[in-house]
């Protein structure tokens, strides 16, 4: 029972935190500053987006609320509380300011941080872990798309 509560908790929060980073983006996708943009030859089409975030935001909040019931640490709480932030924060950086770099910055850090829990913080829940792989599939993604953009404007 707790780890449903945990995992419709965790589904809010994550959703949530996907609508604020929308809401902070301003239209980014759509604005005349990231059409004009060279973008990789590999872009994922547009409705990627959506279905690839509906599947990580999901996966992530079962493996959150298994990792949650087993060890509630104020270390994973922080870990979550400096995921959640990066993330939302992406779209602001990059689609909002046009801060090219500094979205390229977010997106190695917040990758590193998925990586470190899949492999350190994961011990408890490792059948778990492999639910973290949709998350950090997509951030390499993202992160090649950042640096082609960063590397090609």
């Amino acid at each position: 029972m707790k780890q449903f509560k945990l995992t419709i908790l965790f589904l809010v929060i994550n959703f949530g935190g996907l609508a604020i980073g929308s809401w902070l983006m301003n239209n980014g996708p759509l604005t005349t500053w990231y059409q004009d943009l060279n973008k990789a030859p590999w872009s994922p089409p547009g409705w990627a987006f959506g279905v690839a975030w509906t599947t990580i935001m999901i996966c992530f909040s079962l493996y959150l609320a298994k990792i949650f019931t087993k060890s509630n640490s104020l270390k994973l709480q922080l870990f979550f509380l400096l995921q959640f932030i990066l993330n939302v924060s992406w779209n602001y950086i990059f689609f909002n300011q046009h801060l090219i770099l500094f979205g390229f910055i977010i997106l190695i850090i917040l990758t590193s941080l998925l990586f470190y829990y899949f492999f350190k913080l994961s011990s408890k829940v490792s059948n778990s872990k492999l639910l973290l792989l949709p998350y950090i599939i997509w951030l390499c993604i993202a992160t090649s798309l950042n640096l082609y953009i960063l590397i090609h404007n």
